[in-house]
C-alpha cells in the first residue's frame, strides 16, 4: 500500500504541470455538468415554481383541456359545486395570463399575470407586506424577482403592460406585499385580485371585468391532505366537467416542461460520457508512455496489485482536484449570474453530478489500468 502512494505521488509531483493541466480539463467538465444540471434545475423550477408551492393540495382543470392550463376555463358555478364536496375546505379561482412591468420607460420585464382571490387558495403568503384586500383592487403582491429586478418595494407603484384590442394599455398597481420567488412559465410573477385580472388581462377586446369572472383552474385546500385520492375521487364523481389532480401532475403536464428536462438530462449523460472517454484517454496516453518504467518495476518484483493501485490513486487525486475547482469556479460564476438567468444549484442534484463525476475517473481509467496489468517486463524492457 505504502509503495502504490508513494509511486503515485512521486510521479504526480515529477509531472506536476501536466497532472495539474489535466486536472484543469476536469475541471471545466465538471462546469460544464454542474452548470446543465443547474440549468435543468433553474427551468425546471421557472415551470413548476408556482404549482409547486400553491397552499392546496389539489388543482382542478376543464375535463376536456387534458390538463393544459390555457385550455382550461372553470366557471362560478362549478366552484361553487367544488366547495361543497364533502372534505374541501376552501377553493380560491386561478387565472393566468402575461404581461411586461414598465422598467425606467420601457416594458422590458415579462412577467406571468396571476389572478387571485384575496384570502383564498391560490394567492401566495407575503414575506413583507401583507395580502390583497379586495377582488377589484388594483393592488398586487409581486415575487421577490420582480421586487429585484425592478427595485420595487412595499408601498410602491408599478406599471404594467398588457395589449387589448391590439392596442397597448397599461395599467398603475400598488405593491402591497412581495412573497417568494413563484415563478410561472419560466417568468416571474406578480399577482392580482381576480377581477382586476379580469379587467387588465390581455384579451381581444378592451372591457371591465366581471364581478365573478371565470378562470383557468381552481385551487383546492382540503380538510385533512392525507385523504387527497379519496376526494379527489369525490369530486369528479360529484362535479360535472371537471378533473382534479394533485400539484405534481399539474406541473409535469405545463407546456415543455416533461419534454425540457428529458432534453437536459440526455445532455447531462452525454456531458458524463464524454467525461469518460477524456480521462480514459489522457491516463491511457500517459500509461504508453511509461511502458519502460512499468516493466522495470515489475522486473524488481513489483506487484500488479501494487502498479494497479498506484495508477488507481492518479486517477482518483486528479479528478478531485479537478472537481474542486470546478466545482469552486461554479459557485464563483453562480454569485455573478444576474437574478433574472434561471440558474439554480440545487444541494441535491448538485451533489448527484459530483458524485457522478467522481466515480467517472476511475471508470474512465479503467483501460489504462488493464494495460498496466499486460505489461511484460521483458517486452517491455525490450529484451524479447
Amino acid at each position: 500500500m505504502f509503495t502504490a502512494f508513494h509511486l503515485a505521488f512521486k510521479e504526480i509531483w515529477r509531472n506536476r504541470s501536466r497532472f495539474l493541466l489535466f486536472g484543469l480539463v476536469v475541471a471545466l467538465i465538471t462546469l460544464l455538468i454542474l452548470f446543465i444540471a443547474a440549468l435543468g434545475e433553474g427551468l425546471g423550477s421557472g415551470n413548476r415554481e408556482y404549482l409547486q408551492k400553491l397552499n392546496g393540495e389539489l388543482i382542478v382543470y376543464q375535463d376536456t383541456a387534458r390538463l393544459s392550463i390555457a385550455g382550461s376555463l372553470v366557471g362560478c358555478d362549478t366552484r361553487a359545486s367544488i366547495r361543497s364536496v364533502e372534505g374541501v375546505q376552501d377553493e380560491g379561482p386561478i387565472g393566468f395570463s402575461s404581461a411586461s412591468v414598465v422598467v425606467d420607460g420601457d416594458p422590458s420585464l415579462d412577467v406571468s399575470l396571476i389572478g387571485v382571490a384575496p384570502g383564498k387558495p391560490g394567492e401566495p403568503p407575503s414575506i413583507v407586506g401583507t395580502g390583497l384586500a379586495r377582488k377589484s383592487a388594483k393592488e398586487t403582491v409581486i415575487d421577490r424577482t420582480v421586487a429585484l429586478v425592478v427595485g420595487a418595494q412595499v408601498g410602491d407603484t408599478i406599471t404594467i403592460r398588457t395589449v387589448q384590442g391590439g392596442e397597448d394599455e397599461f395599467y398603475t398597481l400598488q405593491v402591497v406585499g412581495i412573497s417568494e420567488s413563484r415563478k410561472y412559465s419560466i417568468r416571474p410573477s406578480i399577482f392580482v385580485p381576480i377581477v382586476a385580472w379580469d379587467e387588465i388581462r390581455a384579451k381581444a377586446r378592451p372591457g371591465a371585468g366581471a364581478e365573478d369572472p371565470a378562470c383557468n383552474v381552481v385551487a383546492v385546500k382540503l380538510e385533512d391532505p392525507s385523504q387527497i385520492d379519496v376526494v379527489r375521487q369525490r369530486i369528479q364523481d360529484r362535479v360535472d366537467g371537471v378533473e382534479a389532480v394533485d400539484r405534481k401532475t399539474a406541473y409535469e403536464n405545463t407546456s415543455g416542461y416533461t419534454a425540457q428536462q428529458s432534453t437536459l438530462s440526455t445532455q447531462n449523460g452525454f456531458a458524463l460520457l464524454i467525461g469518460v472517454l477524456v480521462i480514459g484517454g489522457f491516463f491511457q496516453i500517459q500509461t504508453l508512455q511509461k511502458v519502460p518504467q512499468i516493466g522495470m518495476l515489475k522486473a524488481i518484483g513489483t506487484s500488479n496489485s501494487v502498479v494497479a493501485l498506484a495508477v488507481l490513486i492518479q486517477i482518483v487525486v486528479t479528478t478531485l482536484v479537478g472537481v474542486a475547482i470546478g466545482g469552486l469556479s461554479s459557485f464563483g460564476l453562480s454569485l455573478l449570474m444576474p437574478p433574472g438567468i434561471p440558474i439554480i444549484f440545487e444541494p441535491r442534484s448538485s451533489a448527484t453530478a459530483i458524485v457522478s463525476i467522481l466515480l467517472m475517473g476511475p471508470i474512465g481509467g479503467l483501460v489504462s489500468i488493464r494495460y498496466s496489468l499486460r505489461v511484460e517486463p521483458l517486452i517491455a524492457l525490450g529484451l524479447r
